[in-house]
């Protein structure tokens, strides 16, 4: 189909409603919560010839470093086990809660109920101690000593270390390999200050070895870079007021970085844990996101809504998502962005829902003017594509009102397809049905007719209070003496075009001699 765009039409004050070329695409930047230091930031100051010192400070303002005593480490390896396997390479010390010993060869015992039933002398918990070698908990190597404790629920295993050894298999793990000195500098002293405040006394272990709390690997994470970086560092947090503070890290930004409280709204506002730019975020892999396009009723799926019509995001004051509020046939519905962020699946809140929407458009006859509806949000210019012989093709460029409404109108030849795309991304598409224009006259006892495009027609008079077919013509044109009675065009179009019929007129008996 040829179409030709007319001057886009004045939008008048509008609410957005999804219909089915309605389409929402999903954007954002960054991975993780957004508070404090972007791995991926630091790294790109450092490229940047920034030092560990100036990277920490951009990240966490107005802290000051310090160097403090260090602290034993108590990481939750393994919990609810039937059984825990311990081992070594060197013979190695198993002491119990009153302090009696028990030395065992160099191999692995596995700590189970028969175990506790063959060393009944021994009192839970049960703490080992490596001799020359470091000791192992289900294969894998550990620095330090192992806790093994029963709980109702099974054993747990805690691996007990000095602090620095046990952040010598955080920051590998934390950090890809090959990066800059000064980054794993500022990784080091970003996770001893975390460690620190999120140490718990009171209860059997104080960190998990996930991303609860930090990711730990034990011996099998540590490398050499990040060994020297630690050690470089040896004892230095960072400080406010005299105080160590909990340095929250993340992946990427995406370009700027979260306050505290909006990240977590139940959260006092801290002054070092403010929204700072990040202009160097732009190396990380996850800086900007794929775009994703969703359907309105794929939207209202993901988050567990029926008759979606219109989704916004709503923002806080970090420029991310505080809320996704949505427009369904109940009314609006306020969705908070970490529950919207789980249900999308997304590696940040910091993403948006931007829209654009084709309602189908009446059928138009033959060589008439098709009005084409729709609206679009958070766009730039949209274009109205049409689908052909050789593909989709722009046939209109969208130029929507201050609302975002706008209104064109098609030159319409042929039925068709159109839809709605924005830089190489597409919205789905309606139908534009095209019928044909059918003229129909009758003078005394002639029938005419004619329709364009010149496509096969069929005449059919009322008979006995049904149309049955008394003619048919392929080209498109008819002009014939009938008897009287009332008669009407039918054209079944076919591929190209909707089938119509006409009005019907009658034909009358010519009476001789008038």
């Amino acid at each position: 189909m040829r179409v030709v765009a007319t001057a886009v039409l004045a939008a008048l004050l509008w609410t957005a409603t999804a219909s089915a070329g309605t389409v929402f695409l999903l954007d954002g930047r960054g991975w993780g919560h957004g508070v404090g230091m972007s791995q991926w930031g630091a790294e790109g100051y450092a490229r940047h010839g920034s030092g560990y010192r100036q990277i920490l400070a951009h990240y966490y303002p107005g802290t000051t470093l310090a160097v403090v005593n260090p602290r034993p480490a108590r990481v939750l390896l393994e919990e609810a086990r039937d059984s825990v396997r311990v081992g070594s390479a060197a013979p190695f010390v198993v002491v119990d809660a009153r302090g009696r010993t028990l030395h065992l060869p160099a191999r692995s015992v596995v700590v189970d109920r028969k175990f506790v039933l063959r060393h009944l002398h021994l009192r839970q918990p049960l703490r080992f101690e490596p001799g020359a070698q470091p000791l192992q908990v289900e294969l894998n190597g550990y620095r330090g000593d192992v806790v093994v404790k029963a709980k109702p629920d099974g054993l747990m295993a805690v691996n007990v270390l000095p602090l620095d050894r046990y952040l010598r298999g955080v920051v590998p793990w934390e950090v890809p390999k090959g990066w800059h000195e000064a980054t794993y500098e500022a990784q080091a002293v970003a996770a001893r200050s975390y460690t620190l405040t999120t140490l718990h006394p009171g209860r059997d272990f104080d960190l998990f070895a996930d991303t609860r709390s930090q990711m730990y690997g034990g011996i099998r994470a540590e490398r050499p870079q990040t060994n020297v970086a630690l050690g470089s560092t040896a004892g230095q947090v960072l400080t406010f007021g005299g105080r160590t503070i909990a340095a929250f890290y993340f992946s990427s930004s995406g370009g700027r970085t979260s306050s505290v409280h909006d990240a977590w709204p139940k959260a006092h506002q801290v002054p070092y844990l403010v929204s700072v730019a990040d202009p160097y975020d732009t190396i990380s892999p996850h800086h900007v996101w794929p775009t994703s396009i969703l359907s309105a009723a794929g939207l209202g799926s993901r988050l567990g809504l029926h008759g979606v019509r219109d989704a916004v995001v709503v923002t806080n004051a970090s420029g991310r998502a505080r809320a996704v509020r949505v427009l369904t046939r109940s009314g609006w519905h306020s969705i908070p962005a970490q529950v919207a962020r789980a249900k999308f699946k997304l590696g940040a809140t910091d993403f948006e829902l931007r829209a654009m929407s084709l309602d189908a458009p009446a059928s138009t006859v033959y060589g008439g003017r098709a009005r084409v509806h729709g609206w679009v949000r958070g766009l730039g210019r949209a274009r109205v594509q049409e689908l052909t012989v050789r593909g989709w093709q722009t046939v209109a460029r969208v130029r929507p009102s201050a609302s975002g409404r706008f209104a064109l109108a098609l030159h319409a030849v042929r039925s068709t397809q159109l839809r709605l795309a924005y830089n190489g991304l597409a919205g789905t598409a309606v139908p534009l049905d095209v019928t044909p224009r059918i003229t129909l006259s009758a003078t005394g006892n002639k029938l005419r007719a004619a329709v364009s495009p010149r496509l096969p027609l069929q005449v059919q008079r009322l008979t006995n209070s049904s149309w049955h077919s008394v003619a048919q013509v392929k080209g498109g044109t008819f002009d014939r003496a009938l008897k009287p009675g009332s008669y009407r065009i039918k054209v079944l179009g076919g591929t190209s075009y909707a089938s119509r019929v006409s009005q019907a007129v009658g034909v009358h008996r010519v009476v001789a001699g008038r």
